[in-house]
C-alpha cells in the first residue's frame, strides 16, 4: 500500500472542545491547513462540507498569490 499523497487528497481532524468541535482540513499535497468551529451538535458531514470548503478557498488564494509574485531566483 502506497503511503504517497495524491492530487486533492485532503485530511480531516475532528477535536470536540467544550459545546463546540474544531475541524481541521489538511491539503495533503500543498500541507496548507484550515479550521473551523461548530457545535458539537451539528452534524459532522456539514462541519466537514464547510472544513473542505474553506480550505478549497485557501488554495484558490494562494494559487492567485503565486501567479502575481515575481520569480525570486530573477535579479
Amino acid at each position: 500500500m502506497s503511503r504517497e499523497e495524491r492530487p486533492g487528497e485532503i485530511y480531516l481532524e475532528f477535536r470536540p472542545i467544550g459545546q463546540q468541535v474544531k475541524v481541521t482540513a489538511i491539503d495533503a499535497a500543498t500541507g496548507f491547513e484550515v479550521s473551523v468551529f461548530g457545535p458539537a451538535s451539528a452534524a459532522q458531514e456539514d462541519l466537514k462540507r464547510i472544513a473542505v470548503r474553506k480550505l478549497r478557498r485557501r488554495l484558490e488564494q494562494e494559487a492567485l498569490t503565486a501567479q502575481n509574485r515575481p520569480d525570486p531566483t530573477l535579479y
